[in-house]
């Protein structure tokens, strides 16, 4: 009942009038003020002060209080926001107060009677100003009995939580209830009124509180630290969100109060090697550079680092009209945000147009090529296999040669640690790819190099999209077999070591980027369900929220992927990029097969065409489903019209 009551005084103070507001506040302070005068009379001894002196001078110090508050503007103040600038508009109100009822006091007390009730005017006086704001503070921002206002706790108690947790009252949808940080001197402080525990807490905490969302306020903290509290975080049932990276807040381009879910790469990131100024630059600033694939999840990247690192003119080459018609003008407004005056040329082609890209070279005087156009979904090159090779393998062939003819300084592939021991067509048709660089570097003016790296989070092939949308829709998450497991990089990290790797390549290299720990798939569905605070449905626990389906490997997927072939490797000047030391096919030999897989591809023989890829790469161990959708459609027909031929067919009536 009390509640009931307390929620519905609330909500008429909350929403009357501002004229009614102003008029109530001004009408509390007469009385309070008066009071103040009143009570440091009595406290000094001058009770007996006569009556006609008393009113004048409690009536110019109440006078010229509620005057200066309706100057400072105080009246017009949403008392529910108000922070530490009142105790600041408190002082000065009390000090000029009190300083001219003690010039007013002067000529009808004594000197020494008027200086003590100034003094204890202005602590009486500053008391109320600010105590009886704070109280009301507090009662219009309680927690309101309908539990229209949800529980949250906050995970740190710097900087961001004190600026966090005003904003998050303000929303009127979020009541902070607890902060926890690691720093035990912090423990039993308050952050903005909050108590901070220690996480051990946390269980009591959130049973205590009901607490269904916990908000990660620890912006500069390194991606290990970071990790780390998710990973114990997602122990609990609850939904984890986080405010945006320290660097994002400083720049302006994020507010500290701009809630958002857990980013992955917190999950599985880890701290960013800070890059070698000297390789990023090297074969980018200045010169004329292009990148095909620039409408995809590395192309785009490499496109938006190498706009900031201020090349002459950037080519972008896409094969998608609506992929580069975005990535263009990304590009266009992060040149005004950069202010940086480079050259950037939106190129409609595809890389089989062997001419088109010679042209394209020599017309804009490319000294470094990024090459990032593939296929690379698995279980779809898989059912495609002559595009696959015509895209992967040929593409890249004919880009490698116009960048021979044209005289490009370097060449870089992207590559995929699918290309290790391939198991599937995209994994074969990338090494290919890799051996075709391999053995143009014998004679060309050109430095070819790949890269090789494994997963990149949020590209359009990763499982962390897709895991987030499953959640959304209410499961089940898929995951393909309990054991997976995969390397997980960021896009930004992967597309700045390709860049520096680029920089060192001094010919044929394989340089193999530094991925870390394999993350394991399960788990990884695990910790995304419970951080968006939910539970696993299974057996334990039946009455969970989102069930895992195991779904079996797709067509030539791997449990475990490699970055190596063979085990000769051997560092370079940067910690997170290797360079590896792999065997190659001779030039001659090379040729003659890729003859043979486009003779392979143009008679639609889809035997052929695997036997070679198994020829040219010998790790190649393909499984039985590799096919083509319009070879296999071909051959159903064919076997279809053999069967007829062979049939008497009878017509109704007939004999």
């Amino acid at each position: 009942m009390a509640a009931w009551f307390n929620d519905r005084i609330r909500e008429q103070l909350i929403y009357l009038p501002r004229a009614a507001k102003s008029t109530l506040a001004i009408t509390a302070d007469l009385f309070g003020l008066t009071l103040s005068a009143g009570l440091s009379f009595w406290l000094t001894g001058a009770s007996g002060t006569p009556m006609t002196s008393f009113l004048l001078t409690t009536l110019v110090f109440v006078a010229v209080s509620v005057l200066a508050m309706w100057s400072i503007g105080l009246y017009k103040s949403v008392i529910r926001y108000v922070g530490l600038d009142l105790l600041v508009v408190g002082v000065k109100v009390a000090s000029v107060a009190a300083l001219i009822g003690f010039l007013s006091a002067l000529p009808l007390l004594p000197a020494a009677v008027a200086t003590r009730w100034a003094f204890s005017c202005f602590a009486f006086s500053l008391i109320y100003l600010c105590g009886i704001r704070y109280l009301t503070r507090v009662f219009l921002r309680g927690q309101r009995g309908n539990g229209s206002r949800e529980n949250v706790l906050i995970y740190g108690a710097g900087t961001a939580a004190a600026q966090l947790i005003p904003s998050l009252i303000a929303n009127e949808s979020y009541l902070p209830a607890a902060v926890v940080d690691d720093d035990a001197a912090l423990h039993e402080t308050r952050v903005q009124g909050v108590a901070v525990y220690s996480p051990r807490m946390l269980p009591v905490l959130i049973r205590k509180f009901n607490i269904t969302r916990i908000l990660l306020a620890m912006p500069s903290a390194s991606r290990r630290r970071r990790r780390q509290v998710l990973e114990y975080l997602s122990e609990y049932p609850v939904h984890v969100q986080t405010i945006p990276d320290i660097d994002d807040i400083v720049s302006g381009k994020a507010k500290v109060d701009e809630i958002r879910d857990v980013d992955v790469k917190d999950l599985l990131g880890r701290d960013s090697v800070p890059p070698n100024e000297h390789l990023l630059q090297k074969s980018i600033t200045g010169k004329s550079v292009l990148v095909t694939g620039a409408g995809g999840s590395i192309g785009s990247e490499l496109c938006r680092q190498i706009l900031a690192l201020k090349p002459h003119c950037l080519v972008i080459l896409e094969l998608s009209e609506p992929s580069l018609y975005a990535i263009d003008r990304e590009l266009k407004e992060l040149k005004k945000t950069l202010d940086v005056s480079v050259e950037v040329v939106p190129l409609l082609g595809s890389v089989h147009h062997e001419d088109r890209i010679r042209e394209a070279l020599s017309a804009f005087k490319v000294s470094t090529v990024f090459h990032a156009a593939a296929y690379k979904h698995v279980p779809i090159v898989e059912h495609n296999l002559f595009e696959g090779i015509h895209n992967n393998v040929l593409g890249t062939l004919h880009v490698a040669r116009a960048a021979r003819d044209s005289g490009v300084k370097s060449f870089v592939l992207i590559s995929t640690d699918k290309a290790v021991n391939p198991t599937n067509v995209m994994g074969a048709t990338k090494r290919m790819a890799e051996l075709i660089l391999q053995a143009f570097n014998e004679d060309a003016p050109t430095t070819f190099s790949m890269v090789r790296f494994g997963n990149v989070l949020a590209s359009s092939g990763s499982v962390v999209p897709l895991f987030k949308q499953q959640i959304l829709n209410g499961g089940p998450v898929t995951v393909t077999h309990r054991d997976i497991i995969r390397y997980f990089m960021t896009i930004p990290e992967a597309a700045q070591l390709v860049i520096q790797a680029g920089s060192m390549a001094e010919g044929g290299d394989v340089f193999v980027l530094d991925m870390g720990k394999p993350v394991k798939i399960y788990d990884l569905a695990v910790r995304m369900i419970n951080l968006m605070g939910m539970t696993v449905k299974n057996e334990d626990n039946p009455e969970g929220d989102i069930e895992i389906e195991f779904v079996g490997l797709r067509p030539a997927e791997k449990l475990y992927e490699e970055l190596l072939i063979g085990s000769n490797v051997s560092g370079t000047e940067h910690p997170r990029i290797l360079r590896a030391d792999e065997e190659f096919i001779p030039k001659k030999e090379l040729s003659r097969l890729i003859d043979e897989l486009q003779a392979a591809s143009r008679d639609l023989d889809c035997e052929r065409a695997k036997a070679l890829l198994m020829s040219a790469v010998k790790e190649y161990a393909p499984g039985e489903s590799i096919e083509d959708h319009v070879w296999r459609r071909k051959q159903f027909v064919a076997a279809a019209s053999s069967e007829t031929d062979d049939r008497v067919i009878e017509f109704p009536g007939s004999g």
